[in-house]
């Protein structure tokens, strides 16, 4: 006898790219995945967790002190782990940038929670750039090693005219409605019905 599904219940980490600030439908990318994620059996509750500034050291704490409240031992417990550039900024080394991410990754694994990574958009700064993508690639070492699926939300924007675009007329340097939309449109084509288990949708 086949056993029932559990109800899939997903957590998402990251800082404010992780709302919808800067789309002016208040969407964020995370809205549109959510819209595209429709699910009667098994259920599929998300559950979005931004932090203004969050490095990958803040992201341990948020996994550890509010991802893991939601979880429940009766549901398939699922982890987004949506990293940024603020490693750069904050001065961090890449080794430990890997070993943060990491660590997220082990101990979400040893408690059965199922982790999908996506990684840091770029930045309307082009020298800074340069080490968002060697930050990326990093991530994706780590995420790989692993055999957890991984979105490179890097390199298919770096060069987008329209992205690029939105981030320059951004006061605060974060994408807008198209953004948004080219970032959900980018997770959802990356694995993510596989991952959840789910029948692809259109998109």
């Amino acid at each position: 006898m086949t056993e029932p599904l559990k109800n899939i219940r997903i957590v998402i980490i990251g800082d404010d790219l992780v709302s919808a600030g800067g789309d002016p439908k208040g969407l964020g990318w995370v809205g549109r995945v959510i819209a595209k994620t429709q699910s009667d059996y098994p259920r599929v509750d998300i559950y979005s967790l931004p932090t203004p500034e969050i490095t990958s050291a803040g992201l341990i704490e948020i996994w550890q002190q509010e991802a893991m409240r939601r979880f429940s031992a009766d549901t398939d417990n699922r982890l987004v782990i949506c990293l940024n550039a603020n490693d750069v900024n904050a001065g961090i080394s890449m080794s430990r940038s890997r070993l943060n991410l990491a660590n997220v990754l082990d101990t979400a694994a040893s408690k059965g929670v199922q982790c999908y990574v996506v990684s840091p958009i770029p930045s309307r700064n082009p020298q800074l750039n340069y080490d968002i993508e060697h930050l990326s690639t990093g991530f994706e070492d780590v995420a790989a090693r692993r055999s957890l699926p991984f979105v490179d939300a890097f390199r298919p924007l770096v060069d987008h005219e329209g992205f690029n675009e939105e981030l320059r007329n951004s006061n605060f340097g974060q994408p807008g409605q198209l953004g948004h939309g080219l970032i959900a449109w980018l997770v959802l084509n990356q694995g993510w019905y596989r991952w959840l288990g789910l029948p692809e949708q259109e998109i």
